[in-house]
């Protein structure tokens, strides 16, 4: 099978070469010249493990090529799959320009094509109803040049964890596609049945539903997190420690223990937008998801807390203080800052007057970008450390879990450690002779 993918970033990328793993002949297309060109070479846009080798290998084998042109790649297509970017406007609903701009692409080359016909899959986060506009884009191109042309349309969002999205490809805990014919159905299900050898694991559902899901889903986790975040700070207030409050609740299998771990709140390029763009979906059908209003402003206040925290200690003014933070990735296995709770601490923090040293395993280019120069880079977290009043802890990379206190101590100027992510006991923290500041732990 010959596929086409409109996009080469986090899914698209992805996705393609996923796909031709399993064998099939996948082209990704995208208008950046440059970008293109070093995919070509083996250089990765991104950061995400196991993907650089995934894609390496599967061009070698001939199986993934990249292009800037779909015209000249269309030809044999059976399914071309739109992976462009949906970013949120001001008013937080998605941006779908570069949605429709794919659409008319494709209605623009489409006759190209030498199957039957073909199946235009909207892969990228879209809010409902969006499917109805591709086709309705499509339509209007070929329609302009008075070409007829039989296609069909489907929606199949995707889920992937920033981190261990290639493992989340390959093995999927379901997969979603809406389709609207049994024509299209069946493609989808051709193209998905290998990486469903062991247990089938494909729902189909009309376009509307497959659309609503991936938000609906996103919300939920998102709720799960705000919601602990929320109990977290009421802890603190009463005296109750969140770890024990979340075995508890954890253990009662109608609620699970996934996604209940109290910290600085949610980012990246998902739950932010996309609990965004389902508010503003509710208020153009005249209806308020109240609780996801209330899930983002629990979320925005919760990336205040290790600022309100420092403040708390230190005081208001931070001048000549100095804060070594460890993590700058808003999660960890990804190099991905976007909407990060670490920044938002970094922010805080040079505001009020002080030096800040960071560190990061990936991120570090990519918080660059977001910085400038206004932080100290360090090649270890050992160094981000050195000559600073507090240890921040922003994200909790694995490297991070054991360190040596006893070279930390050495290296600060002061103990004190802010756990933003609760990955140290704080009897031991406190042993080694460290101020230990947690989320949702009495201090």
């Amino acid at each position: 099978m010959k596929i086409a993918i409109i996009g080469t970033g986090y899914v698209g990328l992805v996705s393609g070469a996923c796909f031709a793993e399993m064998g099939a002949e996948v082209v990704c297309v995208d208008i950046d010249a440059e970008k293109v060109e070093r995919l070509r070479r083996g250089v990765m846009p991104i950061w995400e493990p196991g993907l650089e080798e995934l894609v390496v290998r599967n061009c070698e084998a001939g199986r993934l090529s990249f292009s800037t042109r779909l015209a000249e790649v269309i030809g044999g297509v059976e399914v071309v799959f739109i992976a462009v970017g949906t970013p949120p406007d001001e008013d937080g609903s998605a941006d779908l320009g570069h949605v429709l701009a794919a659409a008319r692409e494709i209605g623009r080359v489409m006759e190209e094509a030498t199957v039957g016909s073909m199946v235009v899959v909207t892969k990228s986060t879209v809010p409902v109803g969006t499917s109805d506009r591709v086709r309705a884009a499509i339509e209007e191109e070929l329609a302009a040049r008075g070409v007829k042309v039989d296609f069909e349309v489907a929606a199949n969002p995707e889920f992937l964890k920033e981190g261990n999205a290639v493992e989340d490809f390959m093995r999927p805990d379901r997969v979603v596609v809406g389709v609207e014919s049994e024509a299209a159905r069946r493609v989808m299900d051709r193209l998905y049945k290998p990486f469903m050898v062991n247990s089938y694991r494909v729902i189909f559902t009309d376009i509307r539903s497959a659309e609503m899901i991936k938000y609906a889903a996103n919300a939920m986790l998102a709720t799960r997190i705000s919601f602990m975040n929320d109990i977290a700070n009421l802890c603190e207030l009463v005296g109750a420690d969140v770890g024990m409050v979340r075995k508890g609740i954890g253990t009662d299998p109608r609620i699970g223990s996934k996604f209940l771990y109290a910290g600085l709140g949610y980012g990246g390029s998902c739950f932010p937008k996309d609990v965004r763009a389902l508010i503003r979906t509710a208020g153009e059908h005249g209806y308020r998801l109240e609780l996801l209003e209330a899930v983002e402003n629990v979320n925005r206040r919760q990336k205040e807390v290790l600022a309100a925290k420092v403040r708390g200690v230190f005081g208001d003014d931070l001048s000549g203080r100095v804060f070594g933070v460890w993590g700058l990735a808003f999660k960890p296995e990804t190099d991905d800052v976007r909407q990060s709770a670490a920044l938002v601490v970094v922010e805080r923090l040079l505001e009020a007057g002080a030096t800040v040293r960071v560190y990061d395993p990936v991120a570090m280019e990519s918080a660059r970008r977001e910085l400038g120069e206004r932080v100290v880079y360090c090649g270890t977290m050992y160094e981000a450390v050195e000559g600073a009043d507090a240890l921040i802890l922003a994200t909790e990379w694995k490297a991070f879990r054991m360190p040596d206190w006893g070279r930390v101590g050495c290296a600060m100027k002061g103990r004190v450690l802010f756990d933003g992510r609760n990955i140290y006991d704080a009897l031991e923290v406190r042993g080694r002779g460290f101020r230990y500041f947690g989320v949702g732990i009495s201090d």
